[in-house]
């Protein structure tokens, strides 16, 4: 099968209701999109290589899924609607099973947010996809990594640590082959890792509600939130007690479930500011979006990024995010 076979037979099709921004998909040397007037682009790349960001064996179906689901994400933490994505894959080999199972995963959460594939290229190479996302976002509408201020609340969606602990468990790390218990990895777990859910109609109904500044939790907390304090000028306090726990880190030791809490990375939730006027508005779009989210800290003038236990004691701390050249 040469390459525009496999183009044809596993990734062109007809633009699914609700495309209207793609004037021209696949089938040209470029996609034409048309954003909406006056609204500005968003566009975000993110690149999955077999053996750093995924396992030989993992479900072609599940690889789909993600390789979208972190580019939305991002989108996400921008407040963009999705408009399109390109997708650059490299195969060792051209295996039609699995390359209908990697579409079934693609198309299925593309068709959910709306955000048709549009181009791309494939090649025979190591195993890895690169996802370019293309978003749309009214001016003075983007949460961005540079606009927290001191005073804001500090939120996050959902709960973070679980994709830490799933992917602990893959590795057969000893303590979380312990707190995963004898009943092994459960579905729902294991898709925290393999199946990310993006969180973009909770940033659509961020840019409306009075948050500020934004981001994904890719890398893991202590990374992300210092990006938004390094590129704002501001510190921030953070509550560990406020932190959302999901039941299966509470059966971890306490150094444990502190590095899946706040530098586990895959989490892919959003993590925000807002002013506290905003706080009625923020809730107001938590429930809209049916993501829920939790106050956690405060922005600070003064920088620098402290831990505070229930007691308001600083909780000194070792944890470092993911570094993809570590």
């Amino acid at each position: 099968m040469g390459e525009f076979e496999l183009i044809r037979r596993h990734f062109q099709r007809p633009l699914p209701a609700g495309s209207g921004a793609v004037v021209l998909g696949i089938g040209d040397d470029c996609a034409l999109l048309q954003p909406s007037p006056g609204h500005q682009l968003a566009i975000s790349s993110d690149m999955l290589v077999e053996g750093r960001h995924f396992f030989a064996d993992v479900d072609p179906e599940a690889l789909g899924h993600k390789a979208l689901a972190v580019n939305l994400s991002d989108l996400a933490a921008m407040g963009a609607r999705p408009l399109g994505f390109t997708l650059a894959l490299a195969l060792p080999q051209a295996d039609n099973d699995w390359l209908a199972g990697l579409a079934r995963g693609l198309f299925a959460l593309a068709d959910v947010h709306a955000c048709p594939l549009v181009g791309g290229d494939t090649t025979r190479g190591p195993l890895n996809l690169c996802v370019t996302v293309f978003g749309e976002v009214a001016p003075g509408q983007a949460l961005r990594r540079d606009a927290a201020r001191a005073g804001d609340d500090v939120y996050v969606s959902g709960r973070t640590g679980e994709a830490r602990l799933a992917l602990e468990h893959l590795r057969g790390t000893g303590w979380a082959l312990a707190a995963t218990g004898a009943a092994g990895l459960n579905t729902d777990l294991r898709a925290r890792l393999e199946r990310p859910t993006p969180r973009n109609a909770l940033g659509l109904a961020l840019a409306g509600a009075g948050a500020r500044a934004a981001i994904d939790l890719s890398d893991g907390l202590v990374g992300d939130l210092g990006h938004i304090l390094q590129a704002s000028g501001v510190g921030a306090e953070v509550r560990i007690h406020d932190l959302p726990l999901a039941p299966a880190l509470r059966e971890l030791p306490l150094a444990q479930r502190l590095e899946c809490l706040l530098a586990g990375g895959d989490d892919y939730e959003l993590l925000f500011t807002a002013p506290p006027e905003a706080r009625a508005r923020i809730e107001a779009a938590s429930v809209r979006s049916a993501t829920p989210v939790t106050r956690v800290g405060q922005i600070t003038a003064a920088p620098g990024l402290r831990w505070l236990d229930a007691e308001g004691r600083d909780v000194p701390l070792a944890a470092r995010s993911f570094d993809h050249f570590a």
